[in-house]
């Protein structure tokens, strides 16, 4: 199963995404990971959750093959799962710990701007290439993890930073060796495990009534412009570029 959810220790919980070869996701694994966050928070008992993945990397974003072989439905689909996703991890009742290794692309962004607490391991990448791939969105999820210089920075050059420079900007916790990576997510997950679930989850839910942007809605709006490249054909021409391995036209 590409989603895996398990209780590791009372009041603790993990959902592991585990879909080779790079954990991009298609539409039906997107809906399924929001149900598996949606439905690991849910018991009253519970407090933390930890999000992880197995495999090269954390998350590598859409299974764009899948938006080439099934056209303008999957497009509208995975665009929803995709929100689908986020937003689970947003509205989950208890607090969600993203443990991240390898590499953290386009989706995994949006997945873990949305988490609570974020640790990494120092192989950890995290990037939006949606410029390169034709689309745009999650960039709504990047704002929460690094300043809005770097931001635009990230956007247009599609390039990635690490776990190191995003613990600078204070938004990853720690960054730990790979092999102690799960340990350090369950190190801080054990510690909310000794709170309050009823006080923790009036917390989560207090921090997003203050939050200054509603990342629902800006980042169905961030989607409304792939829409719109997908319509005037230049999504297709970087997404078929992408799928047969060469340069795509820029020239438009």
């Amino acid at each position: 199963m590409p989603i895996e959810t398990r209780q590791l220790e009372p009041g603790i919980a993990e959902v592991v995404i585990d879909h080779p070869p790079v954990n991009a996701l298609d539409t039906a694994t997107w809906f399924e990971l929001a149900d598996a966050v949606t439905g690991a928070g849910r018991p009253a008992d519970q407090r933390a959750l930890v999000l992880r993945a197995e495999g090269r990397g954390f998350c590598a974003g859409v299974d764009i093959k899948e938006l080439q072989r099934r056209g303008n439905e999957a497009l509208v689909e995975v665009n929803r799962g995709c929100a689908a996703a986020f937003a689970a991890v947003y509205d989950c009742e208890v607090p969600v710990i993203a443990a991240v290794h390898g590499f953290c692309l386009g989706g995994g962004i949006g997945l873990v701007g949305n988490a609570d607490i974020v640790v990494a391991s120092d192989d950890a990448t995290f990037g939006l290439p949606e410029v390169d791939r034709g689309a745009l969105g999650a960039a709504t999820h990047l704002a929460r993890l690094v300043p809005a210089h770097k931001l635009r920075e990230m956007v247009y050059t599609a390039t990635a930073v690490s776990a190191e420079e995003l613990a600078r900007f204070g938004s990853v916790a720690t960054v730990v060796p790979a092999s102690g990576l799960v340990e350090a997510a369950l190190g801080l997950a054990r510690q909310l495990a000794t709170k309050s679930p009823t006080i923790l989850r009036r917390a989560k839910e207090s921090l997003n009534a203050i939050d200054p942007v509603d990342v629902r809605r800006s980042y169905r709006m961030e989607q409304g412009f792939t829409y719109e490249l997908h319509v005037r054909g230049v999504a297709d021409e970087q997404r078929q570029a992408f799928v047969e391995k060469r340069q795509a036209d820029t020239s438009r």
